[in-house]
């Protein structure tokens, strides 16, 4: 009996991993390349265009490699096996296209700390962003995940941030927890908006594919297959920071933004930012970018005034 040209042969092994529990390892491989996949015995067929089957190729691949060497495929790994079968995009992991609905053109990086940095965002598991306002240090964090949530590297876009000012203690605010916490994450739906357009943030929202909470909502959580965001790291305790670190399950990504010099909290010592660095940076996983105000993208203006308190900052210590 004939195949069809686009028929790969796999063992019977193989071609279970590649259909996986419920035909869920096809469907994320499908989802990725826009293309169809069937097994119909004796292998797997791969229907579409030919770009999107050489690349779903690659990732099946992968996993049969796997497979031969007598490991067991979960869906972690069909997630790697599809993000590495992609092209690399020109300006490294930096380029991430804006979805319809949002400001049109690519978000690239402006300055060499903002290249190191989306580097970093797609080679740690952990990536620190250290720096003032401005920097783009939230914002291409904000491009970076919804990237990945786009194309279906991640199931949720979780983004958390302290709300200092109410202590953590919001139940006195009206409304849901999102009308809560929307006073403190405006920045970061500002962000999205731009990225991936406010119709898409709306049904994303609605589908639970976005969520966001206040760190203290993070405790007992395990974030599986998720991009994580934590904002204003710098005003989370050092409790807080540990709890946040280790939700991370199987399959997620953490990036984590702030200011060590912007400290809200009562015992600015007690900020948990400046320690996660200090005992974390060099750990295999974590990546670590510091922003100065050079890296200021925003009005000229702002680069000043960031130098202006830096210089003020350097002569109090130095009496």
């Amino acid at each position: 009996m004939s195949r069809p040209p686009d028929f790969l042969p796999l063992s019977d092994a193989a071609a279970r991993a590649v259909y996986g529990p419920g035909g869920r390892h096809a469907a994320l491989i499908e989802d990725a390349f826009k293309v169809l996949i069937e097994t119909p015995g004796g292998g797997v067929s791969v229907q579409g265009d030919a770009r999107g089957r050489g690349q779903a190729r690659r990732a099946i691949a992968t996993l049969e490699a796997l497979i031969d060497a007598g490991s067991e495929v979960s869906e972690a790994d069909v997630r790697v096996a599809v993000g590495e079968a992609r092209p690399a995009v020109p300006g490294g992991a930096a380029a991430v296209t804006r979805a319809g609905g949002g400001r049109q053109g690519p978000v690239s990086p402006k300055t060499n700390a903002q290249a190191r940095y989306m580097e970093m965002l797609g080679r740690h598991d952990v990536t620190f962003g250290l720096g003032p306002a401005g920097t783009g240090k939230t914002f291409l964090a904000v491009a970076h995940g919804a990237g990945m949530l786009l194309r279906g590297d991640v199931d949720r876009l979780i983004i958390t941030r302290p709300a200092v000012e109410a202590g953590e203690k919001l139940g006195f605010l009206p409304g849901d927890l999102t009308e809560k916490v929307d006073p403190y994450m405006a920045p970061v739906w500002e962000s999205l908006t731009q990225i991936i357009g406010s119709e898409q943030l709306r049904r994303r929202r609605d589908k639970g594919e976005i969520e966001v909470a206040p760190i203290a909502f993070m405790r007992g959580r395990t974030l599986a297959h998720a991009y994580v965001i934590v904002d204003e790291a710098q005003n989370t305790s050092r409790l807080q920071m540990k709890m946040v670190l280790t939700r991370l399950g199987e399959g997620s990504r953490m990036a984590v933004t702030g200011d060590p010099s912007q400290v809200d909290l009562l015992n600015a010592a007690d900020s948990g930012l400046a320690h996660a660095v200090s005992i974390l940076e060099g750990v295999e996983g974590v990546g670590v970018t510091r922003f100065s105000a050079e890296d200021v993208v925003r009005h000229p203006m702002v680069a000043r005034i960031v130098k202006a308190y830096d210089a003020d900052a350097a002569r109090r210590a130095g009496r």
